[in-house]
């Protein structure tokens, strides 16, 4: 048995992995005030609280995963560079192994969730998979032959800084035309945001009385109404995400995509235009090696599931 943790800027959730099933839900809220030596604590009395719950004791616990924002270097267990918890090269494997004498491995949280759902989730009939998480960024992981591919010191795979388009808006990265900056869920807002005060007679006013009302479905249910307006932005968010989904089938030539975060709740109406647009794109068809395009199943588990297999394999 191994604990998987999900840890956030807010809180991170734990859940014990028996087989296939998650036991023993907690969670602890998380702050940048605390020290790492006190989150790690905290992870510490989170993971036996998630073995008492699920009717067990530390004894009984083989290993520890904890999926981790910000760079992680997997191989040492190390938060290399986390700037929302301004955290330069904390040992956080090596704190929480001390507080429970488990062994604690560690990883980037995007690569925790998709290994989470090739493992137990979407992607569990494919060897090769990758997760595009659509938030305020982009994030996601890459599965090759069933194993997380991490890149050098585990600073690969992030897709949502792949450029789109040369010379285009500029990123928090420093780089211009980022793939986030396009496709992201907040990319999808400012375009519904402009759209709207572009055009005051569009049925988006209905669901978002003011534009920063708008959020990531307000296009989606006008859309259901036929409205012209979000069809626009419809189409300009999904020929972005399109662009940076056929640049990666192209390189990995995954046999499955799969999108997660609140945005990929919008399921068919936004897989099928995006099929429609990433298909004719590829440098194989997919209709001589497919590629399937799909929706996440686990949700928030994904980051646990992930965390878990993780520390499962590497035990």
């Amino acid at each position: 048995m191994v604990i998987g943790i999900d840890l956030g800027g807010m809180s991170a959730k734990a859940a014990l992995l028996a087989g296939e099933r998650l036991e023993g839900r907690s969670k602890v809220e998380t702050s940048a005030a605390s020290t790492a030596e006190q989150t790690a604590f905290a992870l510490a009395h989170l993971a036996i609280e998630t073995a008492e719950k699920a009717g067990k004791s530390m004894d009984d616990v083989q290993a520890i995963g904890i999926g981790s924002p910000g760079v992680v270097d997997s191989a040492a267990g190390n938060i290399v560079l986390w700037s929302n918890f301004h955290w330069e090269n904390v040992p956080l494997g090596a704190l929480v192994e001390k507080f429970t004498g488990k062994k604690t491995f560690v990883l980037n949280d995007a690569n925790a969730a998709a290994l989470g759902e090739a493992k137990f989730g979407a992607g569990k009939q494919f060897s090769d998979s990758i997760l595009v998480t659509l938030g305020t960024g982009i994030g996601g992981g890459v599965i090759i032959g069933g194993k997380l591919f991490e890149g050098f010191r585990s600073a690969g795979t992030e897709i949502g800084h792949m450029v789109i388009r040369q010379g285009g808006e500029q990123c928090t990265c420093g780089r211009r035309g980022c793939f986030e900056r396009y496709a992201s869920a907040r990319a999808l807002v400012r375009l519904t945001h402009a759209e709207m005060e572009k055009n005051r007679s569009s049925a988006m006013w209905k669901y978002a009385p003011t534009a920063d009302k708008a959020d990531g479905r307000t296009a989606f249910l006008a859309l259901k109404e036929g409205d012209a307006s979000a069809k626009r932005v419809l189409d300009a968010y999904v020929a972005a995400l399109g662009e940076g989904i056929a640049n990666l089938v192209n390189i990995f030539r995954p046999q499955a995509v799969i999108l997660g975060g609140g945005v990929s709740a919008e399921g068919e109406t936004l897989l099928a235009p995006l099929r429609a647009y990433v298909y004719p794109r590829l440098y194989v068809s997919e209709k001589i090696v497919p590629v399937d395009l799909r929706c996440a199943a686990l949700g928030n588990d994904a980051g646990m599931y992930g965390a878990a297999a993780y520390a499962f394999e590497r035990l």
